[in-house]
């Protein structure tokens, strides 16, 4: 990277949490460059600083700015956020991967596991591209992207095998409002990120049943372990689970009314399918179908116990109703906690 320009991003794509990391990196001083699919959002971008598809009454920076050609976004770039479904990562980043600098360091924001392969989002970015995992970054943590934008405090775990890239990547998104830390256990803070999604639907469900702050609670910290016990599975740390992007993101997640999981909970709670729930929401849900179907198989796959990620996927998959999930989960066999 060249001393005498600011660091480069591109950001794909527009929707609310690239949006988010865009104006982030632009107010820490980054140029930034957002990939948008829609050239109507793209055009309001730059004419009028704001994205009208998810905040239209936010103003954006000036340095940041908006393409719908990810070839023009890609050049250039020493960063390459990626904001994307984890499900659709793959086929995307084929069509973008020629474009990408041999110095590009790429920047996950996805919070899923990949359906058919169990992998997560930093190896299918290393598989498909051919760049190394030192050249791979991941940022998760307790970020509601409403929140952010509004200037308010937050902080989240910047994390990459190589110390050096994450101190860089620190450094492109640290402001007033944001504090990045950095950890060099990417497996950790993306399990975090994933599974999450998966326990945030189970609050929502019990929040919109009426079933009262202490199950609230009971889900939350037994998610915690059966997320720790998978991330320790594969070699996370655990120290990891209990910070930013382990405990963080699981209290935002579960608990605010603007999370998305939480919310596409609620619906399923209220009765509605997992189709009427995706039409309520408006917004991407990483925590639905695919996702937790992938968690599931990681589990099986390690031999971990998670109670909740499996009556969760059993209920998105319609093999249980809302009271068979509640007491599949409430008679399980006593046992001492870990």
């Amino acid at each position: 990277m060249s001393q005498h320009r600011p660091a480069r991003a591109a950001v794909f794509s527009a929707g609310s949490w690239g949006t988010a990391v865009a104006k982030i990196m632009a107010d820490a001083g980054t140029d930034v460059i957002a990939y948008a699919r829609r050239g109507e959002i793209a055009d309001a971008i730059n004419r009028e600083h704001r994205n009208p598809g998810y905040f239209p009454d936010v103003d954006l920076p000036p340095t940041l700015t908006a393409t719908t050609d990810p070839a023009s976004a890609l050049d250039g770039a020493d960063f390459l956020v990626l904001s994307i479904p984890a499900q659709s990562l793959r086929k995307s980043l084929a069509l973008w991967a020629p474009r990408i600098g041999r110095d590009t360091v790429i920047v996950s924001l996805m919070k899923g596991i990949e359906r058919d392969t169990d992998l997560r989002a930093s190896e299918v970015i290393t598989e498909v591209t051919g760049i190394p995992a030192e050249r791979v970054a991941v940022l998760s943590g307790p970020n509601l992207a409403r929140e952010i934008m509004a200037g308010r405090p937050a902080a989240a775990t910047v994390a990459c095998p190589d110390e050096a890239t994450a101190i860089r990547v620190q450094r492109a998104c640290h402001t007033s409002y944001f504090r990045p830390y950095t950890s060099t256990d990417v497996t950790g803070c993306e399990l975090g990120g994933a599974v999450k999604n998966v326990i945030a639907l189970a609050v929502g469900i019990a929040s919109s049943m009426g079933l009262g702050h202490n199950a609230q609670a009971m889900l939350i910290t037994r998610g915690l372990a059966e997320t720790t016990r998978l991330a320790v599975a594969m070699g996370a740390h655990p120290a990891t689970l209990a910070g930013l992007a382990g405990l963080g993101d699981l209290i935002a997640t579960c608990s605010s009314p603007l999370s998305r999981n939480r919310t596409f909970g609620t619906h399923l709670g209220k009765g509605l399918s997992v189709e009427e729930a995706t039409a309520a929401t408006r917004q991407t849900t990483e925590g639905v179908v695919k996702s937790a179907e992938a968690i599931l198989g990681l589990a099986q796959a390690h031999g971990v116990d998670m109670p909740i990620t499996d009556v969760v996927t059993a209920l998105l998959n319609g093999k249980v109703t809302l009271e068979q999930a509640t007491a599949a989960l409430m008679q399980r066999p006593p046992k001492p906690e870990r």
